[in-house]
């Protein structure tokens, strides 16, 4: 499994720009982007005293988004199971960085949970990999059941060797894209289409294999991206669509279901190694127990927001499944072997037989 080594120099960037998006914030400061915070000033305060340990808690998405939500559900359980000497303060739309500063402040001992999605994990860990392979799982239920096996927990658990503690798997769902010039129906209609796509080399692959043109880009310059015509497209989970409002950017709906997104809890190893013995536990509890929860509530907002979206603007179409899967066969080709930035061969038929038990 690969080390992420980092200079010095970006790690005492790394210190000040955690200091700066953390330190020095109150409750009413924040209270717009949908966060719960406590600082060296709040911890003055009665409920911030009854604390011993503050944990924070950083996402991309806003406070209504299913990640948010499992979040605040898990600082409610962790408050519970401990009486409040442990509690997590949440910090939503990308206040402390993009996904992968989040995990690089993990690392660094600036942040002690984050949420964020598999992919980005990539120049961690190639363990990850075989969730971003094109149309790999029929339905959610499949792909959370592979999620929660033995196989995918041991990833997590691997985890360890960077300096992150895997708690568990919440989901950001299965990906569709959207885009402001015409319904995606078959691959054709992706040609020459600028795209928005997360730093995985697997994700360039697959829109490159669709005659597109992948443009890495952090979450949270999307927006205006597609607003000023610098890209023409994305590609997300609904979730993501509805609560970030892509449909005043973005005319076309295209529900391609390509990629299904788990966004692994994590925490720093070190913040949780440090932690006695009980409130390990209630933490990995608690984290579990708000799985279901978070993805329950996905599903919820999905179904609710395909049914709102055309009163938005948008139009919705089904693709060609079987035209994008044959397309997309060269990326399997590609990204299935045993070198750097792959998918173990042993991994992916392991994966297969969890596919078809379901």
């Amino acid at each position: 499994m690969k080390k992420k080594i980092f200079a010095l120099g970006l790690a005492v960037l790394m210190a000040f720009a955690a200091v700066g998006c953390s330190g020095g914030k109150t409750e009413e400061a924040s209270a717009d982007a949908g966060t719960t915070t406590t600082t060296e000033e709040g911890a003055e305060g009665a409920e911030a005293g009854e604390a011993e340990y503050l944990i924070k808690l950083g996402n991309v998405v806003a406070p209504e988004h299913p990640y948010a939500l499992g979040a605040a559900k898990m600082a409610e359980l962790l408050a519970e199971k401990t009486d409040g000497r442990a509690k997590i303060d949440v910090f939503n739309n990308g206040q402390l960085g993009a996904e992968r500063d989040l995990v690089e402040g993990l690392q660094l001992g600036t942040l002690e949970v984050a949420i964020c999605s598999a992919a980005p994990l990539a120049s961690f860990t190639d363990d990850l990999l075989v969730f971003d392979l094109p149309f790999l799982f029929p339905d959610a239920e499949t792909a959370r059941a592979v999620a929660d096996s033995d196989l995918c927990q041991g990833f997590l658990d691997g985890l360890d060797e960077q300096g992150l503690k895997g708690l568990c798997y919440f989901e950001n769902g299965f990906r569709s894209i959207t885009n402001s010039r015409q319904p995606i129906v078959t691959p054709d209609d992706c040609k020459g289409l600028k795209i928005r796509t997360m730093e995985n080399q697997m994700h360039i692959a697959i829109w490159s294999a669709l005659g597109a043109d992948p443009t890495p880009m952090a979450w949270t310059e999307v927006f205006t991206a597609l607003q000023q015509g610098a890209i023409d497209a994305q590609e997300n989970p609904l979730a993501m669509v509805e609560t970030s409002k892509l449909y005043e950017v973005q005319k076309y709906l295209s529900l391609s279901n390509h990629v299904y997104n788990p966004a692994p809890v994590l925490m720093s190893l070190d913040y949780y190694n440090n932690l006695p013995e009980d409130i390990q536990q209630a933490v990995v509890e608690a984290a579990n127990e708000s799985k279901d929860y978070q993805r329950s509530i996905n599903d919820e907002q999905e179904a609710e927001i395909l049914a709102s979206l055309p009163d938005k603007g948008m139009e919705i179409n089904e693709v060609d499944m079987a035209a994008f899967q044959e397309k997309l066969q060269p990326v399997y080709d590609e990204f299935i072997g045993t070198g750097e930035g792959q998918v173990d061969p042993e991994i992916y038929e392991q994966v297969l037989e969890l596919i078809e038990q379901q």
